[in-house]
């Protein structure tokens, strides 16, 4: 059949049937492309969040859904009986702002395909192409996830790095980093192949406020240094040059007016204005209080056709590679990128926000 897609690049007809990714990952296994193309840089845009026309009471989310929930204090709500393929404009606003307090949204027992996925993630921001991940053929927006337990150098590459170097938020090493992130796994392992977050917003509220203010006004180099290396490692063809970029240590969101931390292992690689060793020094003391802080994480096990909804601008995730004697597991990820990160002095903590929000409303009450 004929379809229509809307790439970065933009309009384009081709001709081909419409994939099923699921089916796909199950009977061939590996079907993505790695085109050998020229992408263009990226160019900077204004980015005009969604989220800023959330209803602060999630109404048109939470009054149609089955059942919503926090999965813990400060982080990740998961909701029951809503479709994402389904969504009104009013949800979608309510689901950025959600997803801007709560860090990441979970939805079990999705039907929507990765074309409607696509669509959907355009409505939050212009999609990033990567530079180096497979895709699937036509949708160079679509990065395919897929491991298993078939190719003996997967295992190999993965048991011998630490779950806690992985941790990461997409693609900051750009000029304009993802905003919200939508991930659907349709094929899981039974056992393992879960992903871990952590809040940014909880690992900045946890520091003393001596080092906070030591932070605040930094700014760390960014850089994609791990994407080059798999690629040629892989022999993969590198589509766009990678770029670094320079971002404040200590992030404040948009939506939420929350400072949360913006520095993580996967593509950080030095402080601004430090020498070698103090960068490294505060960079390893940053890394460990991100993997080391257990009060501010969420370990969330998959079950087929799940879909989580996160912001990387106040999340870090990564994914536990733990399940190759177990299984296949696949997935796709769709990534809008946001603004420029930037910081507000007068920016407030989650933490102070939310307690000068109660004392306002329990005096109000009296």
């Amino acid at each position: 059949m004929a379809l229509k897609t809307t790439t970065s690049f933009g309009t384009i007809s081709e001709q081909f049937q419409k994939l099923d990714l699921k089916a796909l990952a199950k009977q061939k296994g590996l079907y993505q492309v790695f085109p050998t193309v020229h992408y263009p840089p990226l160019e900077a845009f204004k980015h005009n969040d969604p989220g800023k026309l959330g209803d602060p009471k999630k109404a048109s989310l939470f009054d149609k859904a089955e059942k919503v929930f926090d999965l813990t204090p400060t982080l990740g709500t998961e909701i029951h009986g809503i479709q994402l393929s389904q969504l009104t404009n009013q949800q979608k606003n309510d689901l950025a702002l959600l997803a801007a307090e709560r860090g990441v949204v979970f939805f079990r027992d999705q039907d929507i395909d990765v074309y409607e996925a696509v669509e959907l993630g355009k409505y939050f921001g212009p999609l990033h192409v990567h530079n180096t991940t497979g895709h699937p053929e036509g949708l160079p927006e679509v990065i395919s996830i897929f491991y298993d337990e078939t190719n003996p150098e997967t295992p190999k590459y993965f048991e011998s790095r630490s779950a806690d170097e992985a941790w990461h938020s997409d693609i900051t090493y750009e000029s304009q980093p993802a905003g919200l992130t939508l991930l659907k796994l349709d094929v899981v392992p039974p056992i393992g192949g879960d992903t871990i977050w952590a809040s940014a917003y909880e690992a900045y509220d946890r520091l003393s406020a001596p080092m906070q203010k030591f932070l605040e006004g930094l700014e760390a180099v960014h850089d994609g240094q791990v994407h080059q290396d798999r690629a040629k490692r892989n022999g993969i063809f590198i589509r766009r040059d990678f770029v670094d970029s320079i971002h404040p240590v200590v992030r404040t969101h948009p939506l939420t007016g929350w400072k949360g931390l913006f520095v993580q292992p996967g593509f950080t690689k030095r402080i601004v204005g430090l020498n070698h060793k103090e960068s490294r020094l505060l960079l390893d003391f940053l890394f460990k209080h991100i993997s080391g802080g257990h009060d501010f994480q969420l370990r969330f096990k998959w079950t087929e056709d799940t879909v989580a909804v996160w912001d990387n601008r106040c999340t870090f995730h990564c994914a536990i590679f733990d399940y190759f004697s177990s299984g296949r597991r696949h997935g796709f990820r769709i990534t809008p990128t946001a603004e420029k990160p930037y910081f507000v002095s007068s920016s407030k903590s989650r933490r102070q926000d939310l307690a000068e929000k109660a004392a306002l409303a329990s005096e109000e009450k009296k």
